[in-house]
Protein backbone atom coordinates (compact mmCIF):
# COMPACT_ATOMS: atom_id res chain seq x y z
CA UNK A 1 0.00 0.00 0.00
CA UNK A 2 1.32 3.43 -0.93
CA UNK A 3 1.09 5.77 2.01
CA UNK A 4 0.39 8.66 -0.36
CA UNK A 5 -2.83 6.88 -1.40
CA UNK A 6 -3.85 5.64 2.05
CA UNK A 7 -7.19 6.95 3.28
CA UNK A 8 -6.84 8.29 6.80
CA UNK A 9 -3.47 9.81 7.62
CA UNK A 10 -1.73 10.40 10.93
CA UNK A 11 -2.52 13.57 12.85
CA UNK A 12 -0.51 15.71 15.24
CA UNK A 13 -3.69 16.81 16.98
CA UNK A 14 -5.03 14.93 19.97
CA UNK A 15 -8.80 14.53 19.96
CA UNK A 16 -10.12 16.80 22.70
CA UNK A 17 -12.37 14.13 24.22
CA UNK A 18 -9.93 11.23 23.80
CA UNK A 19 -10.24 9.93 27.37
CA UNK A 20 -7.97 6.89 27.03
CA UNK A 21 -4.67 5.81 25.51
CA UNK A 22 -6.36 3.66 22.88
CA UNK A 23 -8.71 6.46 21.78
CA UNK A 24 -5.80 8.91 21.55
CA UNK A 25 -3.28 6.68 19.73
CA UNK A 26 -5.70 4.90 17.40
CA UNK A 27 -7.21 8.23 16.34
CA UNK A 28 -3.86 9.99 15.90
CA UNK A 29 -2.40 7.09 13.95
CA UNK A 30 -5.35 6.99 11.53
CA UNK A 31 -6.92 3.67 12.61
CA UNK A 32 -10.29 4.94 13.83
CA UNK A 33 -12.35 8.13 13.71
CA UNK A 34 -14.99 9.02 16.25
CA UNK A 35 -18.49 9.32 14.81
CA UNK A 36 -20.19 10.11 18.11
CA UNK A 37 -19.83 9.09 21.74
CA UNK A 38 -19.23 5.34 21.82
CA UNK A 39 -19.39 4.92 18.01
CA UNK A 40 -16.34 4.80 15.71
CA UNK A 41 -15.50 4.57 12.02
CA UNK A 42 -12.80 1.99 11.28
CA UNK A 43 -10.42 3.43 8.70
CA UNK A 44 -8.40 1.10 6.40
CA UNK A 45 -5.56 0.53 8.89
CA UNK A 46 -7.99 -0.10 11.75
CA UNK A 47 -10.21 -2.43 9.74
CA UNK A 48 -7.20 -4.55 8.75
CA UNK A 49 -6.33 -4.99 12.44
CA UNK A 50 -9.93 -5.79 13.37
CA UNK A 51 -10.24 -8.39 10.61
CA UNK A 52 -7.01 -10.10 11.68
CA UNK A 53 -8.23 -10.31 15.26
CA UNK A 54 -11.52 -11.74 14.03
CA UNK A 55 -9.72 -14.31 11.89
CA UNK A 56 -7.61 -15.59 14.79
CA UNK A 57 -10.77 -15.95 16.87
CA UNK A 58 -12.58 -17.62 13.97
CA UNK A 59 -9.78 -20.17 13.52
CA UNK A 60 -9.80 -21.17 17.19
CA UNK A 61 -13.61 -21.41 17.32
CA UNK A 62 -13.63 -23.61 14.22
CA UNK A 63 -10.92 -25.77 15.84
CA UNK A 64 -13.22 -26.69 18.76
CA UNK A 65 -16.16 -27.54 16.51
CA UNK A 66 -17.91 -24.20 16.29
CA UNK A 67 -19.91 -23.42 13.16
CA UNK A 68 -20.16 -19.81 12.07
CA UNK A 69 -23.50 -18.20 11.34
CA UNK A 70 -24.70 -14.60 11.13
CA UNK A 71 -27.79 -13.39 12.94
CA UNK A 72 -29.59 -10.08 12.41
CA UNK A 73 -28.85 -6.96 14.42
CA UNK A 74 -32.61 -6.38 14.72
CA UNK A 75 -35.06 -8.64 16.55
CA UNK A 76 -38.68 -8.42 17.56
CA UNK A 77 -39.32 -7.15 21.08
CA UNK A 78 -41.67 -10.09 21.59
CA UNK A 79 -38.73 -12.44 22.02
CA UNK A 80 -37.33 -10.22 24.78
CA UNK A 81 -40.73 -10.18 26.47
CA UNK A 82 -40.68 -13.99 26.36
CA UNK A 83 -37.42 -14.05 28.35
CA UNK A 84 -38.54 -11.13 30.55
CA UNK A 85 -35.53 -9.08 29.54
CA UNK A 86 -37.35 -6.36 27.59
CA UNK A 87 -36.80 -3.88 30.42
CA UNK A 88 -32.97 -4.10 30.29
CA UNK A 89 -31.70 -0.55 30.58
CA UNK A 90 -29.15 -0.96 27.77
CA UNK A 91 -31.66 -2.00 25.09
CA UNK A 92 -32.19 0.25 22.10
CA UNK A 93 -35.94 0.09 21.36
CA UNK A 94 -37.21 0.91 17.86
CA UNK A 95 -40.59 1.07 16.16
CA UNK A 96 -41.07 0.15 12.52
CA UNK A 97 -43.35 2.12 10.20
CA UNK A 98 -45.79 -0.78 10.47
CA UNK A 99 -45.91 -0.28 14.23
CA UNK A 100 -43.83 -3.33 15.17
CA UNK A 101 -41.70 -3.05 18.30
CA UNK A 102 -38.07 -3.95 17.63
CA UNK A 103 -34.80 -4.19 19.54
CA UNK A 104 -31.20 -3.61 18.46
CA UNK A 105 -29.51 -6.67 19.91
CA UNK A 106 -26.84 -6.28 22.60
CA UNK A 107 -26.65 -10.10 22.77
CA UNK A 108 -28.36 -12.91 20.87
CA UNK A 109 -29.86 -15.50 23.24
CA UNK A 110 -33.33 -14.31 22.21
CA UNK A 111 -32.50 -14.96 18.56
CA UNK A 112 -30.40 -18.11 18.60
CA UNK A 113 -32.51 -20.15 21.02
CA UNK A 114 -35.66 -20.26 18.84
CA UNK A 115 -33.42 -20.63 15.78
CA UNK A 116 -31.70 -23.76 17.10
CA UNK A 117 -35.06 -25.10 18.32
CA UNK A 118 -36.24 -25.33 14.69
CA UNK A 119 -33.44 -27.76 13.81
CA UNK A 120 -32.88 -29.70 17.05
CA UNK A 121 -35.37 -32.42 17.96
CA UNK A 122 -33.51 -35.30 19.60
CA UNK A 123 -30.35 -36.16 21.53
CA UNK A 124 -28.76 -37.15 18.20
CA UNK A 125 -28.70 -33.47 17.19
CA UNK A 126 -26.70 -32.42 20.25
CA UNK A 127 -24.42 -30.75 21.04
CA UNK A 128 -24.94 -27.72 18.80
CA UNK A 129 -22.07 -25.20 18.77
CA UNK A 130 -22.77 -21.99 16.85
CA UNK A 131 -20.98 -18.65 16.83
CA UNK A 132 -21.07 -15.37 15.00
CA UNK A 133 -18.92 -12.25 14.69
CA UNK A 134 -21.15 -9.21 14.51
CA UNK A 135 -21.71 -5.66 15.70
CA UNK A 136 -23.85 -5.26 18.80
CA UNK A 137 -25.52 -2.30 20.43
CA UNK A 138 -25.80 -1.16 24.05
CA UNK A 139 -27.35 2.09 25.22
CA UNK A 140 -24.44 2.78 27.55
CA UNK A 141 -25.18 5.73 29.84
CA UNK A 142 -21.46 6.57 29.91
CA UNK A 143 -19.75 5.45 26.73
CA UNK A 144 -16.05 6.04 27.36
CA UNK A 145 -12.50 4.72 27.01
CA UNK A 146 -12.46 4.57 23.23
CA UNK A 147 -13.04 1.04 21.96
CA UNK A 148 -13.30 -0.38 25.49
CA UNK A 149 -16.81 0.80 26.28
CA UNK A 150 -18.90 1.66 23.24
CA UNK A 151 -22.53 1.89 22.21
CA UNK A 152 -21.76 -0.04 19.03
CA UNK A 153 -19.06 -2.70 19.26
CA UNK A 154 -17.83 -5.84 17.55
CA UNK A 155 -18.40 -9.16 19.34
CA UNK A 156 -17.85 -12.85 18.78
CA UNK A 157 -20.55 -14.77 20.63
CA UNK A 158 -20.60 -18.55 20.73
CA UNK A 159 -23.64 -20.44 22.03
CA UNK A 160 -23.60 -24.12 22.96
CA UNK A 161 -26.57 -26.46 23.42
CA UNK A 162 -26.18 -29.71 25.40
CA UNK A 163 -28.02 -32.74 26.70
CA UNK A 164 -26.81 -32.31 30.26
CA UNK A 165 -24.64 -30.39 32.70
CA UNK A 166 -21.72 -32.81 32.33
CA UNK A 167 -21.48 -32.13 28.60
CA UNK A 168 -21.74 -28.38 29.18
CA UNK A 169 -19.00 -28.48 31.83
CA UNK A 170 -16.67 -30.33 29.47
CA UNK A 171 -17.19 -27.87 26.63
CA UNK A 172 -16.89 -24.93 29.01
CA UNK A 173 -13.35 -26.06 29.82
CA UNK A 174 -12.62 -26.50 26.11
CA UNK A 175 -13.59 -22.89 25.44
CA UNK A 176 -11.37 -21.65 28.28
CA UNK A 177 -8.37 -23.37 26.68
CA UNK A 178 -9.29 -22.02 23.24
CA UNK A 179 -9.52 -18.49 24.60
CA UNK A 180 -6.03 -18.69 26.07
CA UNK A 181 -4.75 -19.88 22.68
CA UNK A 182 -6.32 -16.77 21.17
CA UNK A 183 -4.74 -14.47 23.75
CA UNK A 184 -1.35 -16.10 23.19
CA UNK A 185 -1.59 -15.47 19.45
CA UNK A 186 -2.55 -11.85 20.17
CA UNK A 187 0.41 -11.31 22.52
CA UNK A 188 -2.00 -10.63 25.40
CA UNK A 189 -0.05 -12.82 27.80
CA UNK A 190 -1.13 -10.76 30.81
CA UNK A 191 -4.72 -12.01 30.48
CA UNK A 192 -6.00 -14.00 33.47
CA UNK A 193 -9.07 -16.10 34.14
CA UNK A 194 -11.21 -14.14 36.60
CA UNK A 195 -14.02 -15.47 38.76
CA UNK A 196 -17.10 -13.24 38.58
CA UNK A 197 -20.57 -13.42 40.04
CA UNK A 198 -22.55 -16.34 38.66
CA UNK A 199 -25.08 -16.22 35.90
CA UNK A 200 -28.46 -17.86 36.06
CA UNK A 201 -27.09 -21.34 36.55
CA UNK A 202 -23.82 -21.53 38.47
CA UNK A 203 -22.01 -19.95 41.40
CA UNK A 204 -19.46 -18.30 39.13
CA UNK A 205 -19.18 -16.99 35.64
CA UNK A 206 -15.74 -16.20 34.27
CA UNK A 207 -14.16 -13.14 32.74
CA UNK A 208 -10.85 -12.85 30.94
CA UNK A 209 -9.12 -9.74 32.22
CA UNK A 210 -5.95 -8.26 30.73
CA UNK A 211 -3.81 -6.69 33.43
CA UNK A 212 -3.12 -3.06 32.55
CA UNK A 213 -2.25 -0.03 34.66
CA UNK A 214 -4.78 1.97 32.63
CA UNK A 215 -7.62 -0.55 32.99
CA UNK A 216 -11.03 0.55 34.23
CA UNK A 217 -11.69 -2.71 36.13
CA UNK A 218 -10.14 -3.95 39.38
CA UNK A 219 -9.37 -7.61 39.94
CA UNK A 220 -7.76 -9.42 42.88
CA UNK A 221 -4.96 -11.60 41.58
CA UNK A 222 -3.67 -14.84 43.08
CA UNK A 223 0.03 -15.13 42.26
CA UNK A 224 0.03 -18.76 43.37
CA UNK A 225 -2.32 -20.16 40.73
CA UNK A 226 -2.50 -17.13 38.42
CA UNK A 227 -6.25 -16.58 38.48
CA UNK A 228 -8.20 -13.65 39.85
CA UNK A 229 -11.47 -12.60 41.50
CA UNK A 230 -13.58 -9.74 40.19
CA UNK A 231 -13.97 -6.73 42.47
CA UNK A 232 -17.77 -7.20 42.57
CA UNK A 233 -17.55 -10.58 44.36
CA UNK A 234 -14.49 -9.97 46.53
CA UNK A 235 -16.62 -9.43 49.67
CA UNK A 236 -18.14 -12.91 49.26
CA UNK A 237 -14.92 -14.53 48.06
CA UNK A 238 -11.98 -12.96 49.90
CA UNK A 239 -9.62 -15.87 49.18
CA UNK A 240 -8.68 -17.57 45.93
CA UNK A 241 -11.57 -19.86 44.89
CA UNK A 242 -9.11 -22.24 43.25
CA UNK A 243 -6.34 -22.73 45.84
CA UNK A 244 -7.64 -20.92 48.95
CA UNK A 245 -4.69 -18.50 49.00
CA UNK A 246 -5.73 -15.52 51.15
CA UNK A 247 -3.37 -12.83 49.88
CA UNK A 248 -4.96 -11.52 46.72
CA UNK A 249 -3.30 -8.54 45.05
CA UNK A 250 -5.47 -5.77 43.54
CA UNK A 251 -4.64 -4.97 39.92
CA UNK A 252 -6.14 -2.75 37.25
CA UNK A 253 -7.37 -4.64 34.21
CA UNK A 254 -9.38 -4.60 30.97
CA UNK A 255 -12.13 -7.17 30.42
CA UNK A 256 -11.88 -8.63 26.91
CA UNK A 257 -14.02 -11.77 27.16
CA UNK A 258 -16.51 -13.61 29.36
CA UNK A 259 -18.23 -17.00 29.53
CA UNK A 260 -21.43 -18.11 31.27
CA UNK A 261 -23.27 -21.32 32.02
CA UNK A 262 -26.88 -20.45 31.16
CA UNK A 263 -28.47 -23.76 32.09
CA UNK A 264 -32.07 -23.98 30.86
CA UNK A 265 -33.01 -20.32 31.44
CA UNK A 266 -33.51 -19.51 27.78
CA UNK A 267 -34.43 -22.96 26.50
CA UNK A 268 -37.25 -23.21 29.03
CA UNK A 269 -38.49 -19.73 28.15
CA UNK A 270 -38.87 -20.82 24.52
CA UNK A 271 -40.21 -24.29 25.41
CA UNK A 272 -37.12 -25.89 23.88
CA UNK A 273 -36.71 -29.56 24.82
CA UNK A 274 -35.10 -32.61 23.26
CA UNK A 275 -36.08 -36.29 23.33
CA UNK A 276 -33.75 -38.95 24.69
CA UNK A 277 -33.43 -42.56 23.50
CA UNK A 278 -36.56 -43.51 25.42
CA UNK A 279 -38.55 -40.63 23.95
CA UNK A 280 -38.55 -38.66 27.19
CA UNK A 281 -38.37 -34.86 27.04
CA UNK A 282 -35.54 -32.95 28.72
CA UNK A 283 -34.62 -29.26 28.78
CA UNK A 284 -31.72 -28.13 26.66
CA UNK A 285 -28.70 -26.94 28.71
CA UNK A 286 -26.94 -23.88 27.29
CA UNK A 287 -23.70 -21.92 27.60
CA UNK A 288 -22.59 -18.64 26.05
CA UNK A 289 -19.07 -17.41 25.37
CA UNK A 290 -18.28 -13.85 24.35
CA UNK A 291 -15.07 -12.22 23.18
CA UNK A 292 -14.77 -8.67 21.88
CA UNK A 293 -12.55 -8.11 18.79
CA UNK A 294 -12.99 -4.35 19.03
CA UNK A 295 -12.23 -4.35 22.77
CA UNK A 296 -9.17 -6.51 22.05
CA UNK A 297 -7.99 -3.93 19.54
CA UNK A 298 -8.33 -1.26 22.22
CA UNK A 299 -6.66 -3.47 24.84
CA UNK A 300 -3.64 -4.09 22.59
CA UNK A 301 -3.28 -0.33 22.08
CA UNK A 302 -3.49 0.20 25.86
CA UNK A 303 -0.88 -2.43 26.69
CA UNK A 304 1.46 -2.29 23.69
CA UNK A 305 2.77 1.22 23.04
CA UNK A 306 5.50 3.64 24.04
CA UNK A 307 5.82 7.41 24.12
CA UNK A 308 6.14 7.49 20.32
CA UNK A 309 3.10 5.44 19.41
CA UNK A 310 1.63 2.00 18.90
CA UNK A 311 3.58 -1.29 18.85
CA UNK A 312 1.49 -3.94 17.07
CA UNK A 313 2.04 -7.69 17.50
CA UNK A 314 2.97 -9.22 14.16
CA UNK A 315 -0.16 -11.39 14.25
CA UNK A 316 -2.54 -8.43 13.89
CA UNK A 317 -0.44 -5.54 12.54
CA UNK A 318 -2.18 -3.98 9.53
CA UNK A 319 1.04 -4.44 7.55
CA UNK A 320 4.21 -6.29 8.51
CA UNK A 321 6.70 -3.84 6.99
CA UNK A 322 6.85 -0.05 6.95
CA UNK A 323 9.05 0.80 3.96
CA UNK A 324 10.38 4.35 3.99
CA UNK A 325 12.01 6.00 1.03
CA UNK A 326 14.31 8.97 1.74
CA UNK A 327 15.97 11.08 -0.98
CA UNK A 328 13.31 10.03 -3.47
CA UNK A 329 14.24 13.01 -5.65
CA UNK A 330 17.29 10.95 -6.58
CA UNK A 331 16.48 8.70 -9.55
CA UNK A 332 18.54 5.71 -8.39
CA UNK A 333 17.20 5.85 -4.82
CA UNK A 334 13.63 6.03 -6.04
CA UNK A 335 14.17 3.09 -8.41
CA UNK A 336 15.84 0.94 -5.74
CA UNK A 337 13.07 1.69 -3.24
CA UNK A 338 10.33 0.99 -5.78
CA UNK A 339 12.04 -2.26 -6.78
CA UNK A 340 12.25 -3.37 -3.15
CA UNK A 341 8.57 -2.52 -2.66
CA UNK A 342 7.63 -4.69 -5.62
CA UNK A 343 9.79 -7.59 -4.44
CA UNK A 344 8.11 -7.48 -1.04
CA UNK A 345 4.69 -7.53 -2.67
CA UNK A 346 5.68 -10.40 -4.97
CA UNK A 347 6.75 -12.35 -1.88
CA UNK A 348 3.28 -11.79 -0.36
CA UNK A 349 4.71 -9.61 2.39
CA UNK A 350 2.31 -6.95 3.62
CA UNK A 351 4.01 -3.61 3.23
CA UNK A 352 3.09 0.04 3.72
CA UNK A 353 5.38 2.16 1.55
CA UNK A 354 5.88 5.80 2.54
CA UNK A 355 6.46 7.12 -0.96
CA UNK A 356 5.93 10.84 -0.23
CA UNK A 357 8.80 12.70 -1.92
CA UNK A 358 8.33 16.09 -0.25
CA UNK A 359 8.06 14.87 3.37
CA UNK A 360 11.12 15.03 5.60
CA UNK A 361 12.83 11.96 7.02
CA UNK A 362 11.97 13.05 10.57
CA UNK A 363 8.26 13.32 9.76
CA UNK A 364 8.28 9.89 8.14
CA UNK A 365 10.01 8.35 11.16
CA UNK A 366 7.48 9.98 13.47
CA UNK A 367 4.56 8.57 11.45
CA UNK A 368 6.17 5.13 11.35
CA UNK A 369 6.56 5.04 15.15
CA UNK A 370 3.01 6.28 15.66
CA UNK A 371 1.51 3.65 13.33
CA UNK A 372 3.63 0.96 14.97
CA UNK A 373 4.25 -1.73 12.33
CA UNK A 374 6.61 -4.52 13.48
CA UNK A 375 9.45 -3.81 11.03
CA UNK A 376 10.82 -0.65 9.40
CA UNK A 377 12.94 -0.69 6.25
CA UNK A 378 14.66 2.53 5.16
CA UNK A 379 16.19 3.11 1.75
CA UNK A 380 18.25 6.26 1.29
CA UNK A 381 21.35 7.43 -0.53
CA UNK A 382 23.31 6.63 2.62
CA UNK A 383 21.98 3.06 2.90
CA UNK A 384 22.63 2.44 -0.80
CA UNK A 385 26.26 3.38 -0.37
CA UNK A 386 26.41 0.62 2.25
CA UNK A 387 24.79 -1.85 -0.11
CA UNK A 388 21.25 -2.23 1.23
CA UNK A 389 18.51 -0.92 3.46
CA UNK A 390 18.33 -0.03 7.14
CA UNK A 391 16.31 -2.53 9.15
CA UNK A 392 14.77 -1.67 12.52
CA UNK A 393 12.23 -3.49 14.64
CA UNK A 394 9.58 -1.25 16.20
CA UNK A 395 10.27 -2.55 19.72
CA UNK A 396 14.03 -1.97 19.42
CA UNK A 397 16.32 1.02 18.92
CA UNK A 398 18.96 -1.05 17.11
CA UNK A 399 19.46 -0.34 13.37
CA UNK A 400 21.25 -2.70 10.99
CA UNK A 401 22.16 -2.44 7.32
CA UNK A 402 20.85 -5.46 5.44
CA UNK A 403 21.94 -6.31 1.87
CA UNK A 404 19.03 -6.31 -0.55
CA UNK A 405 19.51 -9.99 -1.39
CA UNK A 406 19.01 -10.92 2.30
CA UNK A 407 15.95 -8.81 3.06
CA UNK A 408 13.23 -11.20 1.93
CA UNK A 409 14.71 -14.16 3.79
CA UNK A 410 15.17 -12.08 6.94
CA UNK A 411 11.57 -10.84 6.94
CA UNK A 412 10.10 -14.25 6.23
Amino acid sequence: MLYSKLFGKTSKNITIDADSINAKLLSQAGFIQKQMSGVYNYLPLGLRVLKKIQQIIRQEMDAIGGQEILMPALSQEESWITTKRHHMDVLFHLQSQAGNSLVLNPTHEEVITPLVKKYTLSYKDLPVLLYQIQDKFRDEPRAKSGLLRGREFNMKDLYSFHQNVKDLDSFYQTVQKAYFKIFSRLDLSQTVLTFASGGSFSQYSHEFQTISSTGEDTIYYCSKCKIAVNKEIISQQSSCPQCGHSKLEPKKSIEIANIFKLGDKFSSAFDFFYQDKQGQKHPIIMGCYGIGPSRIMGAIAETSHDKNGLIWPASVAPYQVHLIGIDLFDTDTKKQTNDLYQKLLDANIEVLYDDRPQVSAGAKFTDADLIGLPLRLLVSQKSLKQGGAELKYRHSSQINILPFQEILAKIK
